[in-house]
């Protein structure tokens, strides 16, 4: 089977929901490991990786939890289908740059995916909807368990799991969650807030993480230290961490509406104007501007949106997804046309956002926006 037969179509994507979900998209749990008495995939040599992916992926699909899992080794997959994992964050961007040597194995339900030699031997995560940082954090623990019982992990009773980088060494947990953040944006408190998560010894990162923009308000949220710290300690204390960016996003949104509303309502008007009426549109843009229309819809002012669409959105207009819709591969200039037809076509039956929030009065909301 392919990958492309394999996975879940953009649609079916886009309505798997989960808590909290309009703020954060999803949570996710990274597990890093390494076999003992093996040099780490970087130092390897191609017959040497080789040889260990095809035993790594043979224990990972002997596993229960597995049944019915895709496995493939990169050179299996094109460009594009890489790419396409990227954008559903199903790998790293440096693992769709592997080829022979590396290989992947992916869930069924496609909420979990060990990278096999991207770093490290074993990068296995956990990806669910929502705010359920503790359900991957148990999902990927009982996996990374059963594999421990087939795999001789690298393993020092001084320092913990054995891992490429130096950061990753000790527990090799990688946490996060991927927020969405455009109250705070708007509101010009986000960049504060950043600076606070990382004085707690967390980071925050853009879309694809390290080294990405944060588009469409869209922000990850992860630890940085593996050693020192029990998983179940790192584990809580990014949980608090998000609910206080939840309550801060969510009092930035309330604020907004009472003091800026006709700075809230302009911003979400153009965007949904763009989006219905372009004709040439960059994938950046489109995700920018879809962040508002969400907004928007999460402060009902789109009565007859479903969330749904603005999900599916977010995904088929990515450029991975846009060229494996329209088979073949595409010019910059190409994609933002099509990008654009797709977004008029989809949106045609999309009513422009209501001109005042729900419960609020028109000469109200004109004073509060000139007082």
């Amino acid at each position: 089977m392919t990958i492309d037969a394999f996975l879940s179509s953009p649609a079916d994507v886009s309505r798997r929901t989960g808590p909290n979900d309009q703020i954060v998209l999803s949570s996710r749990v990274r597990l890093a490991r390494n076999l003992r008495g093996t040099p780490f995939p970087g130092w390897a040599k191609k017959a040497d990786r080789t040889k260990l992916s095809n035993t790594i992926r043979a224990a990972v699909e002997g596993l229960p939890s597995m049944p019915g899992c895709f496995a493939a080794s990169m050179d299996d997959l094109n460009s594009l289908d890489k790419l396409i994992l990227v954008e559903r964050h199903l790998i790293s961007r440096e693992h769709a740059a592997k080829n022979g040597g590396s290989g992947l194995v992916l869930s069924r339900s496609e909420s979990i995916c060990v990278m096999i030699n991207e770093e490290d031997h074993l990068r296995m995560q956990s990806l669910l909807p929502g705010l359920q940082i503790r359900q991957a954090w148990q999902a990927i623990d009982e996996l990374d368990t059963l594999l421990e019982k087939k795999l001789d992990y690298a393993f020092s009773p001084e320092l913990g799991y054995l891992t490429a980088c130096p950061t990753n060494v000790g527990t090799g947990i990688r946490v996060s969650a991927m927020l969405h953040l455009p109250g705070l944006v708007l509101a010009e408190q986000v960049n504060q807030i950043i600076q606070a998560v990382n004085k707690l010894g967390l980071a925050v990162r853009g879309l694809y993480g390290e080294g990405t923009e944060a588009l469409g308000n869209i922000f990850q949220v992860s630890n940085q230290m593996t050693l020192g710290e029990s998983e179940n300690d790192i584990v809580e204390r990014l949980i608090k961490v998000l609910a206080q960016l939840i309550e801060h996003e969510q009092n930035a949104r309330a604020t907004l509406i009472e003091k800026q509303p006709k700075m809230v309502l302009n911003h979400i008007g153009r965007s949904y104007g763009i989006l219905a009426n372009a004709h040439s549109i960059s994938s950046k843009e489109t995700m920018n501007l879809l962040s508002l229309m969400f907004l928007g819809l999460d402060l009902g002012l789109f009565p007859t949106l479903e969330r749904a669409l603005v999900n599916e959105l977010f995904l088929i207009t990515q450029p991975a997804h846009l060229q494996k819709q329209f088979s073949g591969k595409l010019t910059a200039e190409e994609r933002d046309v099509l990008r654009a037809n797709m977004l008029r076509d989809r949106l045609l039956a999309v009513k422009r956002p209501t001109a005042r929030f729900p419960g609020a009065e028109g000469p109200a909301l004109d004073k509060a926006a000139n007082p």
